[in-house]
């Protein structure tokens, strides 16, 4: 068969490569000038690594990524440090990277609610019964069985930094979904995602994969004499998208009523995250993830110092940080420049360092997308769309259907797969 796929990241690179080797004609289309997706990087001319837009790892558990690079013979490039994670609690940072680090948290008491805190833990380790945890909110749940200071203290601002509005109305199989499979251990590729993204795309090519980067794609139409989909006017057997569900349904209006309703109904997250380049090092201990808490009048979810989990070195020397957040849209930091963004970001820098200062910074970029973290709601499994549409031939897979899973790499991988399966 001839089948086009629209986007060039994880999701639709992974389609392509069991397309491909299933015997098919594949040509994959894609709007910017590169591949990658949302996990694309870019790079100074100084430094040897990409640096990913939207800070991106991997988890041990990641199989369905790793299996991939396994597969493309790329496991030599793959590297696991573990890096350090901290939590706030009154004006001071603590390590959450451990058992006997949270054990040691004094956020959350002593006796009843570490015990609390460690059950439910171990619950959501080992439960498999998701569907049972979709039916209530995480608010609910977390306040019933871990209780009132351990909810304030650690799932709260976690909910309230990634939804916003919505973090009452968030169903507790997401947060099961982050307990049940993540590993402290975080993984990254030699040379940074986008280098994995290039050869991934690299061996694509060399297997006959066709891929025509800067083309945005206007329409998708199906011929009703000869049941073929136009892709733009050209003729294809079948049609994989694998773009947000918001552009899927501006791609083809024809998609039956129900469907489309059930693309514009799913509600989702924006991100803005910025990236700085600094001369020196803003964690006086190291420390790579901040876990922000916005109560505290943070003007950001989380604070990355990349350069304590792959070494400055291959960045030129230079220290590199992110400051990032999922975001409404609507939300002022869209609209913002680069500028105004970091004179609002400033002050709290400093307090992760009180000796920083605007000479520290030697170049900043900030980078956003309106379509960045899916929202669950309750009973959220009756929303998916059907990865095979109502349209013979047509197909969609992007990460607002991994549910219960969250987003990332390893699950755009496994649903880009199971569109291939479906399709072949």
């Amino acid at each position: 068969m001839k089948i086009a796929i629209i986007g060039a990241g994880y999701g639709g690179m992974a389609a392509a490569w069991d397309l491909k080797k299933a015997g098919h004609d594949i040509t994959i289309f894609e709007s910017a000038n590169y591949a990658g997706g949302l996990a694309s990087g870019f790079k100074a001319l100084h430094w040897n690594w990409s640096l990913e837009k939207f800070y991106h790892h991997w988890f041990q558990t990641d199989n369905e990524m790793l299996g991939l690079i396994r597969e493309l013979g790329l496991e030599d490039k793959v590297i696991f440090p573990r890096p350090l994670t901290v939590m706030y609690y009154k004006k001071k940072w603590y390590p959450f990277d451990s058992i006997i680090n949270a054990l040691l948290f004094p956020g959350l008491g002593w006796g009843l609610n570490k015990i609390r805190f460690g059950f439910v833990g171990l619950f959501l380790r080992i439960t498999n019964n998701w569907r049972a945890l979709e039916k209530v909110t995480a608010h609910e749940w977390m306040l019933k069985w871990a209780g009132k200071k351990v909810y304030e203290q650690m799932w709260e601002p976690l909910l309230i930094g990634k939804f916003a509005s919505f973090y009452k109305d968030v169903n507790m199989a997401w947060l099961w979904a982050r307990m049940h499979a993540r590993t402290t251990r975080l993984g990254t590729f030699e040379g940074g995602f986008q280098k994995f993204a290039d050869l991934f795309a690299e061996k694509l090519r060399k297997q006959g994969v066709e891929i025509r980067l800067g083309v945005s794609i206007k329409s998708i139409k199906q011929d009703q004499a000869s049941r073929s989909l136009s892709v733009d006017d050209e003729s294809f057997d079948k049609v994989l998208v694998t773009t947000s569900p918001n552009l899927m349904a501006k791609l083809c209006p024809s998609l039956p009523e129900n469907y489309l309703k059930g693309l514009l109904g799913l509600k989702s997250m924006g991100a803005v995250v910025m990236t700085l380049s600094l001369k020196h090092s803003l964690s006086k201990d190291g420390y790579y993830w901040f876990n922000v808490p916005k109560g505290e009048g943070y003007p950001f979810l989380a604070l990355v110092e990349h350069t304590n989990f792959v070494p400055k070195e291959n960045f030129g020397g230079d220290h590199i940080v992110y400051a990032g957040d999922y975001l409404e849209l609507g939300h002022e930091y869209f609209s913002m420049s680069d500028d105004e963004l970091l004179e609002r970001f400033i002050p709290a820098f400093q307090k992760f360092n009180p000796e920083f200062s605007r000479e520290w910074i030697q170049k900043i970029w900030v980078h956003k997308t309106n379509y960045a973290q899916p929202v669950p709601l309750v009973g959220h499994s009756k929303n998916i769309p059907d990865i095979q549409t109502p349209i013979d031939g047509l197909y969609f897979a992007s990460m607002s259907q991994v549910y219960p899973w969250d987003r990332g790499t390893n699950f755009a991988v496994e649903i880009g797969r199971r569109a291939a399966r479906i399709m072949k």
